[in-house]
């Protein structure tokens, strides 16, 4: 089965860190160790013994957190990278047990939904104390993470990148064809874009619009474009791979993604999808939203828009389609600015250096 589109970032670091790297899952305190499988087994003989000596030293250890100090002991683990805020928070004592250094890489709702900072407050003062690195993204949430408490010293930027294939497409931009892909789900608000595309056709009727991927807001979306009337124009196909929609971006005429922050605070970090459509060539019409503007200029890259700004956002698609010289235009300028500031290369060389500057600290 192809991979379905997702979390790229992490499948980077497992295979380009040069690094012997043992990828831990199943929550945010892990159980699951790839290639072994769970690590929690029940041993009655071991975990007797365990909570007899726990029981006497009133050490207060839970059984998985035992068992997952034991794991990082047999595989000579000497640094723990945390994908996400929460589980950053839930590895600062197993850390500190076996005294080792933590970098916590935060991604976008850890660092921005209310109920998320609200209950984690501790937990992340703790984190923050302890960690030798905490990783933000984007501008826009290294300052939210600064106003958290994270100390400036140990609070390091570092953007994603691209995967290097995405350098090779050349659009040929010759249809009227926007696309875009992501979680169906509030921060993306993926109703807006169909809205802003559904003014265009009066103008544009032979305009099309494919936007990938699934989630709670997929079926409200699929009953927007019967409302609209638009099901000729506009196919909303579900999840993905990553080689269904580098063809999907070499027969593009732009990427289109109208991100917002949701009600419960949660908020983009840098969306990957816009940094590899950017990378393939392609114009990029968004909005004004966390680390976007950090990878798109306006007017230069691509097109941005306030939040919700519904009426901007399709301007903006009728002003690529009927300008097919500016919009080729700016994606080689964003092919450029991607390839020089935010390729995949730098991105790990960046991560690389920070983990051996914590393990040798």
């Amino acid at each position: 089965m192809e991979e379905v589109y997702s979390e790229t970032f992490i499948k980077a670091q497992k295979e380009l860190l040069p690094f012997n790297v043992y990828y831990y899952s199943g929550g945010n305190k892990p159980r699951m160790l790839e290639g072994q499988g769970d690590i929690i087994e029940n041993n009655d003989l071991e975990k007797m013994a365990f909570y007899f000596i726990t029981m006497l030293a009133r050490t207060g250890k839970s059984w998985h957190d035992y068992k997952l100090e034991k794991s990082f002991r047999s595989n000579k683990i000497d640094c723990v990278l945390a994908q996400y805020g929460q589980t950053g928070a839930a590895m600062v004592p197993i850390c500190k047990a076996l005294k080792i250094p933590l970098i916590v890489h935060f991604h976008g709702q850890d660092a921005s939904r209310h109920e998320v900072l609200e209950s984690y407050k501790a937990e992340y003062r703790e984190m923050f104390d302890y960690a030798a690195r905490i990783i933000a993204v984007s501008n826009a949430m290294y300052q939210k993470l600064l106003g958290l408490g994270c100390p400036e010293d140990r609070l390091v930027l570092n953007t994603y990148g691209p995967d290097d294939s995405f350098f090779e497409i050349s659009p040929n931009m010759d249809e009227e064809h926007f696309v875009g892909i992501g979680r169906f789900t509030d921060k993306k608000a993926p109703y807006y874009t169909i809205l802003a595309f559904s003014k265009i056709l009066e103008t544009f009727p032979n305009a099309k619009l494919t936007i990938g991927g699934d989630g709670q807001l997929l079926n409200a979306c699929n009953n927007l474009v019967r409302y609209l009337g638009i099901e000729h124009a506009v196919s909303l196909p579900g999840k993905i791979s990553p080689p269904a929609f580098r063809e999907l971006l070499a027969n593009a005429a732009a990427f289109v993604q109208h991100s917002v922050i949701a009600e419960d605070g949660d908020s983009e970090g840098t969306p990957v999808a816009v940094l590899e459509a950017s990378a393939a060539g392609l114009p990029v019409i968004s909005t004004k939203h966390a680390g976007i503007p950090d990878v798109i200029i306006d007017g230069e890259t691509g097109i941005l828009v306030d939040e919700h700004d519904v009426d901007g956002m399709s301007k903006a698609m009728m002003k690529i389609l009927a300008d097919p010289a500016l919009a080729k235009q700016m994606g080689k300028a964003g092919k450029q600015r991607i390839r020089n500031n935010f390729s995949m290369a730098r991105y790990i060389s960046k991560l690389s250096e920070e983990i051996s500057g914590a393990i040798d600290k």
